[in-house]
């Protein structure tokens, strides 16, 4: 019994924590501390630091071709580029006639409301590459002449307006899509009595001018 008694009477010593390891903690501590002190001067800091020394090596730099080829290239991709719309509306008249009958009687006449349009530009993969110098940041463009590039009858919006056919003759079916041809030429011959040729010229220039200077050239000429 005496001896049942002493074994639970007897105290057990205290456990200790290993001297390394606080040693190990406290110096990881003091780093991490240490180390938000000194981004923090360095934050503060740079607000009065010049924006060229804080930023000097985050400075990223844009290097444009400025080559000939490149130039060429660039310009050659517009490929035809339309820079000139022409509208018009119009009565055309077209008409077949007996050189012996009245026309009430052999007569086929038709008015026809016309809606198209003309567009006018330049054909740049006709540009070689001796048409484009360059010169430090200038350069010199000969451009190719603007040219009509189509010209076309709107259906939706030409109809026949009007139809006269003698007693004696049948309608002629064909007299339509002639007077539509001769629809198509007025339109054209209309454009460019109106300059559209001058005007996709000078369209196509400023076009040209701001593509070239985009890429880094301070000075176009054009020929």
């Amino acid at each position: 019994m005496n001896s049942t008694d002493s074994r639970r009477g007897t105290a057990q010593p205290p456990r200790s924590v290993p001297r390394a390891g606080l040693v190990g903690c406290s110096a990881f501590l003091a780093g991490f501390v240490v180390s938000l002190l000194a981004l923090f001067f360095v934050v503060r800091g740079s607000q009065s630091w010049p924006d060229s020394f804080f930023t000097s090596w985050l400075r990223r730099t844009t290097h444009t071709d400025m080559s000939q080829p490149t130039v060429v290239d660039r310009i050659q991709k517009l490929q035809r580029l339309e820079t000139v719309v022409y509208t018009m509306d119009k009565i055309v008249t077209g008409e077949k006639q007996s050189s012996i009958l009245p026309d009430f009687l052999a007569a086929d006449r038709l008015l026809l409301l016309v809606h198209g349009e003309v567009i006018a530009g330049i054909d740049f993969q006709t540009l070689k590459a001796s048409d484009v110098q360059i010169s430090g940041k200038k350069a010199r463009v000969r451009l190719p002449h603007a040219e009509v590039l189509v010209t076309r009858l709107d259906s939706g919006k030409t109809r026949v307006y009007s139809r006269q056919t003698g007693l004696l003759v049948p309608t002629d079916p064909n007299l339509e899509s002639q007077v539509r041809v001769e629809a198509e030429q007025e339109l054209r011959r209309s454009a460019l009595a109106d300059g559209i040729l001058q005007k996709a010229q000078e369209n196509a220039r400023s076009t040209i001018t701001s593509l070239v200077q985009s890429m880094g050239f301070e000075e176009i000429q054009f020929e």
